[in-house]
This record gives structure tokens, sequence and C-alpha cells, in this order.
């Protein structure tokens, strides 16, 4: 039985156009995906595709006027919009994707503190200091504000709020992107480590050659619908059956480029 399992999974929102004419407008069609505990479960799909909507889902943080269909279930219960927010901060983390998650205007030391504290740890002030400091970010940046740091400076800010608490599962919305290679390896790493530790992570990324070297399984998402799920070896065999997925992986800088319309 996974921690998570999503069935089907639809979002829907609701519209208005010239005054009352109303019309939906289909986000998710179908999104299939489960994370166990000790995994990493990569979400790969082009811009679009429903990645990050889909985390927000499960932790029932869509706006009012989205309409939600299918399953998820959390520890083997089917759990409802409502419920899945209460879960949000110990059982769940998100790493969001934007480092304006960031509360502009608060300094970066009392934020991680308040994580710390929402994360149920016992030294909140002793826990913010040391996730900063492991993430390389000097004594000085507990008492910047977030428009004085770096884009990758704030994104290990991020990181670092986000993996306070000993959450059951992770949801990582695009963590690398504005890190070095360097630094965006030690956070796929660190996401690794999490999982091996007894949580449940579910990396949601472009960057695939980045999720083959910890993911467990790639799930594979296209308009708004689960078309795929591979293991890593699959990439390195070629053994790709589904035409989409084939085509993303050969469409990569390493694989030439390729569009099919050479073909």
């Amino acid at each position: 039985m996974s921690l998570l399992e999503i069935r089907e999974l639809t979002v829907a929102f609701d519209q208005y156009e010239r005054g009352l004419r109303r019309r939906v407008v289909t986000a998710l069609s179908g999104m299939d995906l489960s994370a166990d505990t000790g995994e990493v479960v990569a979400l790969v799909g082009a811009s679009g595709a429903g990645k990050s909507l889909l985390a927000h889902a499960v932790l029932g943080l869509l706006p009012p006027n989205a309409r939600e269909g299918g399953e998820v279930r959390y520890d083997g219960a089917v759990v409802a919009r409502a419920a899945r927010r209460g879960l949000a901060g110990r059982e769940i983390a998100l790493l969001p994707q934007s480092v304006s998650f960031l509360d502009p205007l608060a300094r970066v030391g009392a934020q991680v503190r308040r994580a710390a504290v929402l994360a149920g740890v016992a030294d909140p002030a002793e826990a913010a200091v040391a996730a900063l400091r492991r993430r390389g970010l000097g004594p000085d940046v507990p008492r910047r504000y977030p428009h004085e740091l770096s884009g990758g400076m704030a994104r290990r800010v991020l990181i670092a709020m986000a993996t306070l608490g000993r959450a059951r599962l992770v949801l990582a919305d695009e963590p690398t992107p504005g890190l070095q290679q360097d630094g965006a390896r030690a956070v796929l790493a660190e996401l690794r480590e999490i999982a091996d530790g007894g949580s449940a992570v579910v990396l949601i990324t472009h960057d695939l050659p980045g999720a083959l070297d910890v993911a467990d399984r790639v799930v594979i998402c296209h308009e708004g619908r689960t078309v795929d799920a591979v293991t890593p070896a699959d990439f390195r065999a070629d053994a790709l059956s589904h035409p989409y997925t084939h085509a993303l992986w050969r469409a990569l800088p390493a694989n030439g480029f390729h569009t099919g319309e050479e073909d």
C-alpha cells in the first residue's frame, strides 16, 4: 500500500467572461501517481502539463473556483480536499517552485524559525540556524530580507524550510532552477537522503537527467494526463515503449535534440 496514491485526478476551473457567461477550463484530465515510503518518484513533463497543479491539489490548496474529481489517498484512506489542508506542514511538506513564496516583509531568520515551529521542531531557533548553515548560508542571512538574497540563495532558504521537520511526504516542485550544477546535485542528493530516511518524495522537475540519478520511478505526464510510468533503467537501456516518453528522451541535449521531424 502506497503512502500517497492519486487515481484519475481531474481539476477544472470555472471562468466567467463577458458578464455572466461561464466556461469550464480543464487543467488535469486524468493524473495517476503513487509514492511509498523510501521512494523518490519523479513527475516529468513539459511546461503546462499540470505537474505543479497536482502538488497543490494534493495539499488541498486549489482556489474556490476549482472542481476536483478522482481520488487522493493518503496512508490508505481517501482524504477530502479540506482534510488535506490539515496535513500540510507536518505530514506533508511542500518545497515550492517560486521564491515568491517567501514573505518579502519578514526577515529570513524569522521565516525559517516559523517553519520550524509549524513542523513541531523542539528548538526552532537552533534548528533554523543549523538548516541555513547546512546549505552554505552565512550567519548574516537570517538578518536579511528575501530581496537581499540572490535567486540561488533564496531557493536554498526554501529548501531549508521545507525539510526542517520529519514530514512523511515531501512534494518538491522544481527545486533546482537557479542553482549551479553542484548545488542542484546537492539538492537532489538531499531529497534522496530524505527518502532513504523513511519519507516519500515526489520530485516535480524538468530536469530528467538529474531525476534519473535519484529517482526510483519516473512518471510522465502530458497535457494534464499521466501517460507513462517507467524506471531509470528503462531510459538507460532505451527500453521506452511510449512515444511521448521516447520523444522526451530523444529531445535532450545529450541525445542530440532530436524532435522526430527528421525521422
